[in-house]
């Protein structure tokens, strides 16, 4: 694979991410499931599983209709069921490359604060996202995106997709 250095194609893998933080950051679901491509998946886990090759997932939403669920059951099957918290994400993109297939592979960095009901902002969360992005219609999607924890444990349960 070779090191994508195209302005233009950054900006646009940049524009997605930011697409990303965006929606989760403003609780809006519906804007979150549409970084998604057709056949989009999302997958949550941890440093230890990746390197220890083990399939085990904290989210697992491996085909759009899992992913239409996810958004359901935030939006509508929570409710007053959790205390929910203001999710804030930084994201930087790092090493992004492509094989001429149409497709990116983009590895970032993010960092994940919350701030809880009561004010209080700590960190939930570091890691990295693998990403595979693919234009779909004239728009930059992930085909699939994992978000790779460093921690095994973070502080509290984790409402939304990181």
């Amino acid at each position: 694979m070779a090191a994508l250095t195209d302005h233009d194609t950054l900006t646009l893998i940049d524009d997605l991410l930011q697409r990303y933080v965006s929606a989760l950051d403003d609780l809006d679901m519906q804007g979150w499931l549409a970084t998604f491509s057709s056949d989009g998946q999302y997958r949550l886990t941890t440093q230890e599983n990746v390197k220890y090759n083990l399939p085990l997932s904290l989210m697992l939403d491996d085909c759009p209709e899992r992913l239409k669920d996810r958004v359901k059951y935030v939006d509508e099957v929570w409710g007053n069921t959790v205390e929910e918290y203001q999710p804030r994400h930084f994201v930087q993109r790092g090493l992004s490359k492509t094989n001429g297939d149409g497709a990116y592979h983009v590895r970032s960095n993010f960092s994940l604060f919350y701030t809880s009901k009561e004010g209080h902002t700590k960190l939930l969360t570091v890691g990295r996202y693998d990403d595979v992005i693919v234009e779909e219609q004239g728009v930059f999607k992930f085909k699939s995106k994992t978000g790779i924890m460093d921690t095994a444990v973070p502080p509290r349960y984790i409402i939304y997709p990181v």
